[in-house]
């Protein structure tokens, strides 16, 4: 891990909400020397120099040495130190530390109307319509009401604020339902309940076991020996397995809230800052004799906010960082904006759509002064006179509002409604709806659905995510024995031959351990697993015959829980001994020495003397490690291996077990060997290591075991078939290395056939180095033709902070893009963002980030879009989410069924309304050479406003809301379709100008068709003329009919709301106009309509004119479908045949044989490289352990 301060310069760009308090740490400066209390280098006056806005207090001569004398491996420099008085709020108060509340909202009172508003006119469209708002004001110049475009804008902007509002109100109340969570706080001489958000820096807390942390705390004492305690970080890090934390020797004997009350001192920390891992300090506090002592302060004594206690009843902290310093909430960003592809792709359509809106305006407003000029003397009789160029700019003015709608204003309003019901659709399905907990999915934002049919990686947490948080002692091998808790059909034990094959099961075991000629190793297997270990034991006050494994290994606690399972319980601890209770007998067994696990060694040992006084040596560990150290004679070797062969290939973790009886002299002579290895100074580590050595050897093989580590329900399927649609996935994980690629083979995000490219470099430039060699050489393959094999890299959290700074990260991204699957270790939250955000930045790609602990919200935050999972690890990712989902293996239908039906549909309500609205006000246009430019419009303006409100809604919300290109069974069967939407082929630039073009089209058709039908007039039965609202309604009515037969020709499926949007509007418009003119002619609201209906509907044009020139419209799009789906099918068009004629897929067949090569591959997999799983914790626990001792009453407190 390196320095703080290095880790700082890495991170200086981070996208965090920094609220830091005032760094005013002033003292009394009647101390002149300089080292004197200040810290300030003094001035050219010789004063000391502090901000400006510092007070100056009078510090205790006790701080006075301290302070001067400070030479601790702080990073801060002596301006950047914070100190933290402790039992003195008025002290701490003074310095005026940032509050205990959190938000993480998107708005506040104050920033929610320039924050929503700049979000708003981030699109194009609103810019154009506010634009056209305001020209409508100006008199003379709108040939349409002023109000037209301002109060369909305010509707649209008000609907969009109140769902902005309801979404964001549910952060709110979730921050609320935080900061009121109440702990327990010292006043005076004992301890009240407050409010989180009324805690403050310098307060000492008490907490009790099952509790979070309020706020980052530094350790003062315990209920547990030596100040211990244990805490559980699968929020900050995902690790479920426990860490073990322990308080300063000075403060442990603080067990009662009298004595907490009387300390005195001061801490001298660090600044605020995002490194979950490493904390610089010193605390200073009076001895009994009134001596001052200085001591340091390290991670192992700080307790971080989001991490909560465990199998502890109590603690006492101070705390030291509050609310948005606090380590968890520096790795956490602020809610951004996020904007969807689709949308950034129509408003730069939009741009190009009002080039040629300006240019149709300027070449209206041309013609108008070029024909005005022209014909002056002509037009006398309408007060024409010469136009000016001021009549230019006014004119521009007209056409632009003339013209406006060409870019739909009922767009955002009709995308905002089918995103809405699309958003519910998800939060209704019941085949995501998880009855375990009652939770079905929820869309927390409708703003990203369509999103969720192009994304091209995953980045997902591993534990809670993909696995659940449970350790299970599935299957074991004593003797060359295979037992299983559940033995399947088919495996049951038999005797072939005079062997015995098979697998029995635990009751076998049981029954063997009595009469088996194996027994004797049987009960030596199942003592080494109640014994060799460090968990601890604790009775429950309720029910002492209950026992709970405290256990720092989530492995190790599977372990012990097994052994108890089938009869060897473990049930006490003390510092030099435990006890297991064997059927009515309680022995004992002296623990001489625990030789440690660690990453190199991969074993662990303990040396005993057991009841029959014999020395023995169990071990227990990787099986590469533990075979190089068997005797010759060991006669259940294949056996043994083979089973392991079986646990991996079903993804268990597997751990060979192993012993040997040590003679007395032997041990006596290394026991010399290791106590002075124990006390070396320096490379202690590498020297207990070679002295375990020693000992470690000639050992006799007892079997193996195999734990579950539980993945949820459906994931391998789950990630087989994201990956067979194209989605690449990613793990960005907390856990070890070893585990993680474990679980990356049983989850199948790592192939058999997969090479492995792991980078666990130790600096910079071997970083560098390794990354550009590996890149080079895939290179250098690809280049030669020749094949590779599929690659996977595995990266740890140190070698990924090389990999991310600016000179490498181009390089691990190359790296990491040539690979199918990624797998990070070991990695922070920040880092868990700054992956996601490398990608996002230099890929052209949709991202999405899946988690459910709060580790996971930067993740979640910075991806395009994030899914939180409603896990165990609490609903910090669930509530910070676009999308929240119960399990893991609902996201297959979350994406490939509703992302892809989103996109597809989204994308055929874009083109379709700029269709219908381009199709209607091109002929305007068009009208525009009729009459002489002088902005006349076609149409009645009621009849105009009618279109888009009334007449041409339902079909956009029809093909957004329930339409259907393929099934859901269809998309689950074929999630290679999903590609279409990654490939964004339903709405693209060409698409896009391919129905603009198809639509000018059809609008030319139409307007000039019915310009020859109507050029000399209409002469009516009566010897009357139609004159031009009798063209102005057929015309409308012919692209009326024509918009709507091209929206039945795009409907997929065929729902009674297609058949009400489509032939409905169709019907509805007939039937309402009549009544509309009529009534309207009369009480003055469409006087043009006078008279106009029974001439109208009587003529034979009109009806062959609302029927012929559609169908003539349409038949072009019809046979170019035609031959589309016929010479130039895309596979969707494959799969709606199969889906029409229902043919049978017989994909199914190959599926045995394709499980029997998974299954050859995985046994060539593990022959060429065993891999082992141990989530021991590394050196360290051995020492703490020996401090307890679980017969002793703990303190209450």
């Amino acid at each position: 891990m390196r320095g703080l301060t290095s880790k700082e310069s890495d991170y200086s760009d981070m996208n965090i909400p920094l609220t830091a308090a005032e760094d005013n740490y002033g003292f009394d400066q009647g101390d002149s020397s300089p080292g004197g209390p200040s810290g300030y280098p003094p001035d050219a006056s010789g004063r000391r120099s502090n901000s400006a806005s510092t007070k100056l207090h009078r510090a205790p001569s006790a701080f006075k040495s301290f302070l001067a004398n400070f030479t601790g491996p702080s990073t801060a420099n002596q301006e950047g130190i914070r100190i933290i008085y402790l039992n003195n709020p008025e002290r701490n108060s003074q310095s005026k530390y940032l509050h205990n509340s959190i938000s993480t909202s998107k708005y506040n009172y104050f920033t929610f109307l320039p924050k929503f508003l700049y979000e708003q006119f981030s699109k194009y469209a609103n810019i154009f319509f506010l634009f056209t708002a305001c020209i409508q004001q100006i008199d003379g110049v709108s040939p349409t009401s002023r109000y037209t475009t301002a109060v369909p804008l305010a509707m649209v902007l008000f609907a969009t604020a109140i769902k902005e509002v309801m979404e964001d109100f549910k952060r709110h109340a979730s921050d609320s339902e935080t900061n009121a969570r109440k702990s327990k706080v010292l006043q005076g001489s004992q301890f009240v309940p407050r409010p989180w958000h009324a805690i403050k820096v310098g307060d000492i807390v008490r907490v009790e076991g099952g509790e979070p942390f309020p706020a980052d705390l530094v350790l003062l004492s315990s209920s547990e020996p030596e100040g211990m305690c244990y805490i559980e970080t699968s929020n900050l890090d995902g690790e479920t397995n426990l860490k073990i934390k322990q308080g300063l020797p000075e403060t442990i004997p603080l067990i009662t809230p009298l004595e907490v009350s009387q300390i005195g001192g001061c801490i001298r920390s660090e600044q605020p800052n995002n490194s979950l891992y490493t904390f610089e300090g010193t605390l200073l506090m009076q001895t009994a004799h009134g001596h001052e002592k200085e001591v340091p302060l390290d991670p192992t004594q700080v307790l971080l906010r989001g991490a909560v206690l465990r199998n502890t009843n109590w603690i006492y902290g101070v705390v030291v960082f509050t609310g948005h310093e606090s380590k968890l909430m520096r790795n956490a960003s602020a809610t951004p904006i996020k904007r969807t592809s689709v949308e950034k792709m129509t408003n730069i359509q939009i741009i190009f759509l009002f080039g040629i809106l300006l240019a149709m305006s300027v070449a209206s407003a041309i013609g108008n002064m070029v024909l005005t000029n022209k014909n002056v003397a002509q037009l006398t009789y309408i007060g024409a006179t010469t136009s000016s160029w001021s009549d230019f700019g006014l004119n521009i003015l007209t056409f632009l509002i003339l013209y406006n709608n060409l870019i739909p204003i009922s767009l955002m309003v009709t995308m905002e409604v089918v995103k809405f019901w699309q958003a519910q659709l998800i939060n209704s399905d019941l085949d995501m709806y998880y009855e375990k907990t009652d939770t079905p999915a929820l869309a927390r934002t409708s703003s990203l659905v369509e999103e969720l049919g192009q994304i091209e990686y995953i980045f997902s947490d591993k534990t809670g995510t993909l696995t659940c948080n449970e350790m299970e002692f599935r299957q074991c091998s004593i003797a060359g024995l295979a037992y299983a808790d559940v033995v399947e059909d088919g495996k049951q034990a038999r005797v072939e031959d005079g062997v015995e094959v098979g697998v029995h099961d635990f009751k076998q075991l049981d029954a063997n351990l009595r009469n088996h000629p194996t027994s004797n190793i049987m009960y030596e297997y199942l003592t080494l697993l109640a014994v060799c270990h460090t968990v601890i034991p604790e009775r429950q006050e309720s029910n002492p015959n209950e026992i709970v494994y405290q256990a720092s290994s989530p492995d190790e606690g599977a372990l012990v829980s097994g052994a108890a399972l089938l009869g060897f319980k473990f049930t006490t601890r003390r510092p030099r001994s435990v006890n297991i209770q064997v059927g009515q007998n309680d022995l004992e067994y002296e623990i001489l020495n625990v030789c440690e696990f660690n990453s190199t060694r991969k074993r662990m040992s303990t040396i005993v003397r057991g009841p029959d006084k014999k020395i023995k040596l169990y071990c227990k560990g990787a099986d590469t490690v533990i075979l190089e150290r068997l005797s010759s004679e060991n006669e259940f070797v294949d056996a043994t291996f083979q089973h392991l062969e079986d646990y991996a290939t079903e993804g268990l973790r597997t751990l060979c077990i192993a012993m040997r009886e040590v003679p007395e002299e032997e041990y006596q002579q290394w026991s010399q060997i290791y106590d002075r290895a124990a006390t070396t100074i320096q490379n202690r580590g590498d020297e207990l290591d070679k002295a375990a050595e020693l000992i470690e050897k000639n050992l006799f093989l007892l079997g193996a075991t195999a734990i579950e580590d539980k993945l949820q329900d459906g994931v391998p399927e789950t990630i087989h078939t994201l990956q067979q649609a194209g989605i690449k996935i990613w793990v960005l994980t907390g856990d070890r290395q070893e585990t993680a690629i474990n679980i990356g083979y049983s989850c199948k995000l790592i192939q058999e056939d997969m090479s492995l490219i792991i980078c666990n470099e130790q600096t910079h430039w071997e970083t560098k180095e390794f990354l550009e060699n590996k890149v080079k050489t895939i290179k250098s393959t690809y280049q030669r033709g020749d094949d590779i094999e599929p690659l996977a890299l595995i990266i740890d959290g140190k070698t990924l902070g090389f990999a991310l700074e600016k000179d490498i990260e181009k390089v691990f991204l190359e790296l990491a893009v040539l690979c199918k699957a990624v797998v990070c270790c070991r990695v922070s939250p920040l880092q868990k963002a700054l992956v996601v955000k490398l990608v996002k930045r230099n890929m052209d790609s949709i991202l999405l980030a899946i988690g459910d602990g709060a580790n996971d919200v930067s993740m979640i935050q910075a991806a395009h879009v994030g899914v939180g999972i409603s896990g165990l690890e609490g609903l910090q990712a669930a509530r910070s989410a676009d999308f929240a989902i119960s399990q893991f293996r609902y996201l297959k239908k979350l994406l490939l069924v509703h992302g892809a039906w989103s996109y597809q549909r989204l994308s055929k309500l874009i083109l379709y309304s700029f269709y219908k609205n381009i199709c209607l006000y091109m002929t305007q246009f068009w009208y525009a050479f009729y009459n002489g430019f002088s902005g006349q419009t076609v149409y009645e303006s009621w009849t105009i406003s009618l279109y888009n409100v009334a007449l041409t809604v339902l079909p956009p919300l029809s093909l957004g809301i329930f339409d259907q290109y393929v099934s859901a069974r269809m998309l689950d069967r074929y999630p290679q379709m999903y590609m279409l939407g990654q490939k964004s082929e339903f709405f693209n630039v060409k698409t896009f100008w391919g129905w603009a073009s198809n639509a000018i089209f059809h609008s030319v058709l139409i307007f000039f068709t019915v310009s020859c039908i109507f050029k000399d007039d209409f002469i009516m039965s009566t010897g009357t003329i139609g004159g031009a609202w009798l063209m102005s309604v057929t015309l409308y009515t012919a692209v009326l009919a024509t918009v709507l037969w091209k929206a039945a020709l795009i409907t997929d499926m065929w729902t009674k709301y297609a058949y009400i949007s489509v032939p409905g509007s169709m019907i509805f418009w007939m039937g309402f106009f009549p009544l509309f003119a009529i009534i309207g002619a009369q009480i003055g609201l469409t006087p043009e309509y006078f008279g106009i209906v029974g001439p109208l509907y009587g003529q034979p044009v009109f009806w062959l004119s609302i029927v012929l020139l559609p169908l003539l419209c349409c038949l072009r799009d019809y046979g170019f479908k035609y031959v589309k789906r016929t010479f130039y099918p895309r596979t969707y068009h494959y799969v709606q045949e199969i889906q029409k004629l229902n043919i049978p897929d017989y994909r199914p067949r190959m599926e045995r044989f394709r499980k029997a090569v998974h299954k050859v591959r995985n046994i060539q997999r593990l022959r060429r490289n065993r891999g082992f799983a141990f989530s021991q914790n590394e050196s360290g626990t051995a020492r703490l352990i020996r401090a307890y001792d679980t017969t002793t009453q703990k303190p209450t407190g």
